[in-house]
């Protein structure tokens, strides 16, 4: 999994968070009364909505992009299959030098 995928799963993860922190901080002060406290929590729901949505997206489009990465490889190991075994076993055996090292 290359660095940029490792972090939009980060994104995606930090941001499934804060949502869920902000809705329960909603739902924490929903007897709170003033105007003030009206118009934030008004503010924060509609920011919450948008973000929901667009956290929509970027799963839709990293399920996407991982999809085509699967298919890609998918291609190239069924065109060239034993340039796949062969790398497949040159993995293998410095993982297992890797491991015996230890």
């Amino acid at each position: 999994m290359s660095d940029a995928q490792v972090t939009k799963d980060k994104l995606v993860s930090d941001f499934k968070a804060v949502v869920a922190d902000t809705e329960e901080l909603l739902k924490l002060t929903a007897g709170q009364a003033g105007d003030k406290v009206a118009d934030v929590r008004s503010r924060l729901s509609d920011r919450l909505v948008n973000a929901k949505y667009k956290l929509q997206d970027l799963e839709a489009a990293v399920v996407e992009k991982t999809k085509a990465a699967a298919r890609v490889t998918d291609d190239y190991v069924h065109e060239n299959p034993w340039k796949a075994v062969g790398v497949a076993a040159g993995v293998g055996f410095l993982l297992g030098l890797l491991v015996n090292r230890r």
